[in-house]
């Protein structure tokens, strides 16, 4: 399985990133690796990575501020490597776009197998490239970030499609305030925050923003997408 995939591995700890890449470089994986999330970063933008094994706690920008850039541009795996156990790092880690979550005291073998494992979900999924999700009058384009209500292009904020992205692609599902908080403004802030935002995405996609079709808001819950 291990072929052509090409492994970043991300930590500023040199003699963790060098047992890795020995342990996945044995197991025919190609492997680059970086000591902090701007040599991360520039690495990505220059080559083909299948998947990540992301530090949290680097010097400058950590782990999580780095996934947050990521997840802007690109579904690739990423697996956090923390020095943590609690449950806090944990489900911001997931939160955040996060595919697993591994604690520094695993054994090398153990990390190659959860890497193993998360490219063997990935390659399930539905490629983002050439994905539609078609509602009728509202379309997105996966691939090009492309909105369109009833044959026009709208113009959307960078956050204002990733909102609309994950309601679109959960149609029906209920996402709290909370876990919209999390997601989208790492926990800061409150219920005005998103109300405002889902209000301006509302007067752009809604025929009528005051009867909403699409983003329905659960009384005192948060917001479910309607895909009618």
């Amino acid at each position: 399985m291990s072929g052509d995939n090409t492994i970043l591995v991300v930590d500023d700890d040199q003699s963790i990133v060098e047992l890795l890449r020995d342990f996945l470089e044995n197991d025919s994986f190609q492997v680059k690796t970086a000591c902090d999330a701007e040599e991360a970063w520039a690495i990505f933008q220059q080559h083909p990575i299948q998947c990540m094994v992301l530090d949290i706690m680097m010097p400058g920008q950590n782990g999580f501020e780095l996934c947050r850039r990521i997840r802007a541009e690109s579904p690739v795996p990423i697996l956090f490597l923390s020095a943590r156990s609690d449950d806090v790092d944990k489900i911001r880690g997931l939160t955040l776009g996060g595919d697993d979550y591994i604690v520094k005291t695993a054994s090398p073998g153990e990390i190659v197998a959860r890497v193993k494992a998360v490219l063997r979900r990935s390659a399930t999924r539905q490629p983002v490239e050439g994905r539609v999700l078609d509602y009728g009058r509202l379309r997105l384009n996966l691939s090009t970030r492309e909105v369109v209500v009833e044959g026009n292009n709208v113009v959307l904020t960078p956050k204002e499609f990733e909102l609309l992205r994950l309601f679109a692609e959960h149609p029906r599902h209920v996402f709290t305030y909370e876990q919209l908080l999390a997601k989208f403004w790492d926990g800061v802030g409150d219920r005005h925050t998103i109300r405002v935002h889902l209000s301006r995405l509302r007067e752009k996609i809604e025929a009528d923003p005051n009867q909403p079709q699409f983003l329905v808001n659960v009384w005192g819950v948060g917001y479910r997408f309607e895909g009618r």
